[in-house]
Parts: C-alpha cells; sequence; structure tokens
C-alpha cells in the first residue's frame, strides 16, 4: 500500500501511463506490498519507481558485461580511472570524474573483477548517476571507494528486516554450513530482479531456487543444512536521493479502476489494490 501526505492528490498524478512496462511492476509491486509506504509527494513516488528500475537496468546489464567474479586478493580494475588499494578495493583518482568512472566498469567491463557486495554497490552508484543531473553526482560521490560495504553516506545504504520484497532491492543469502576453503561462498548478495528472479555476481541472474541450489554446491562436506534467504532488506535512500532528480511531473502513473483503489484520511491518500 501507498500512502501519499496529501488529502488531495494532484490528478495530474494519474492519466495514460507513460511508465514502462518495468516501472508498472514496480508501482503494482509497491501497491500490492503489505507494508505502507509513505511519501511526502508524488515526487518522491515517481522517483523511487524510476530509481528502482534503473537498478535493476544497472544489474542486468553488469551480468551481461565481462566483469568477473574475484575474491578481495585477485581483484582488478581499470588503472587509467582507479587505484586499486591494499586491501583489493578501488579509490578513485583524484583527477578522474565519479560518473566517469562508474560508467568505464560497464564500458571497460573486461578490466574488472570483484566480489559481490562491491557489485551491488556498483550497481546502486550506476542507477543513481542514470536518475540524477551528472554534475550533482560528481558533487555528491567527489571521493569514491569502491571496497565492500565501504559507501558514501549520500547513497544512504540502510538494512531493515522483513520480507517485504520489492524490485530493486539487494537481498541476502545465507549458506550456513559453507566450504571453510572458498570463505567467499558464505553467502550471496543479489539484486532482486522481481518475478522472482536475481542477479548474484559470480552466480548470475537466476531464481531464488537457483542461488540457494549454486550455495549448497559450495557447501563444506557432509553439510546438511541448506542455504536460505535471509528476511532483510538492503536499500538506497530513496526520499534524500530525491531532492537530487529535475522534475518529473510529466510522468503519469496507470489508473486502473478495476484494480487501483483510493482514498483519503485526514491529510493523508493511500492508494492501494
Amino acid at each position: 500500500m501507498i500512502q501519499i501526505q496529501q488529502s488531495a492528490v494532484d490528478s495530474s498524478l494519474f492519466g495514460p501511463s507513460s511508465l514502462s512496462k518495468s516501472q508498472e511492476k514496480i508501482f503494482e509491486a509497491l501497491l500490492k506490498s503489505p507494508k505502507t509506504y509513505v511519501y511526502q509527494n508524488k515526487h518522491q513516488l515517481l522517483f523511487e519507481i524510476i530509481l528502482r528500475d534503473r537498478i535493476i537496468h544497472s544489474a542486468v546489464a553488469l551480468a551481461k558485461s565481462k566483469a568477473r567474479f574475484a575474491i578481495f586478493r585477485f581483484s582488478k580494475c581499470n588503472e587509467q580511472f582507479w587505484v586499486r588499494n591494499e586491501l583489493g578495493g578501488f579509490q578513485l583518482r583524484k583527477e578522474v570524474l565519479p560518473a566517469d568512472a562508474i560508467n568505464d566498469i560497464f564500458v571497460n567491463s573486461h578490466l574488472y573483477a570483484f566480489e559481490c557486495a562491491t557489485a551491488i554497490v556498483i550497481v546502486f552508484y550506476k542507477a543513481v548517476l542514470d536518475v540524477i543531473d551528472r554534475q550533482t553526482f560528481n558533487t555528491l560521490f567527489s571521493n569514491l571507494l569502491l571496497y565492500d560495504w565501504h559507501v558514501d553516506r549520500d547513497l544512504g545504504i540502510k538494512t531493515k528486516k522483513g520480507e517485504d520484497y520489492l524490485p530493486g532491492d539487494c537481498l541476502y543469502f545465507k549458506n550456513p554450513e559453507f566450504d571453510p576453503q572458498t570463505p567467499q561462498w558464505q553467502g550471496e548478495n543479489t539484486i532482486y530482479l522481481g518475478d522472482g528472479l536475481h542477479y548474484g555476481h559470480g552466480i548470475g541472474v537466476t531464481t531464488t531456487e537457483g542461488i540457494i541450489a549454486a550455495l549448497n554446491r559450495r557447501r563444506k562436506k557432509f553439510a546438511t543444512k541448506s542455504a536460505y534467504l535471509v528476511p532483510q532488506t538492503t536499500r538506497v535512500d530513496f526520499t534524500y536521493l530525491s531532492k537530487f532528480a529535475s522534475n518529473l511531473e510529466h510522468y503519469r502513473l496507470p489508473m486502473n479502476n478495476e484494480y487501483l483503489i483510493t482514498g483519503t484520511l485526514g491529510s493523508a491518500t493511500f492508494l492501494y489494490w
């Protein structure tokens, strides 16, 4: 369910949909969620839909790229844009713009190798770059370091408990009896693509069952405990980042009288399936 903190939502929010099919699916997922997602205005709602869609697009693009999976000890990067530090992380070169460095990962992907947490962070940065002004991106993320979950605070990544999995979320699969010889497979961070599909760096695009099966193949000898999806979600701060987005007034949400129900309570408008 969606709550917009306005008693009367501007009718311009609805009409012949200007959303793509994938964006409409994200809107439907928000509507169908048992959790109530609260927005101060329609701009915040539209921005989240659009950014989630770009997260999915960036994840699929990285899955199709030639970037390889590697533990930190064997990580690689394009040294024209990044300095590889002693931990295996990538520090932005001082003379390089953040937007150029993030884009290079997708342009010259064959020069890169990293593990799954760094892959998720790269996907998030690329998606944000695609939806906010380039100059603003360069200002916000001027000192980029790609290393595990070390991220710029302006990305606002937070992990919360719950099973309200939405397309564009980062989910985590835990492998409780992983092989100690390959600790990198103690779990897998994925981007949930919707329709039961995930992108996991080093595994690829597959179903929930496919991720679990891949991790189970990497357990210690005589293991009996299966890998499983942890009931939590990791997300960027959509509300904060929406402040840096351009005007979204031209976007319209699909108005389906058969399914979409609206109502008001006090100073809020509710949208639900």
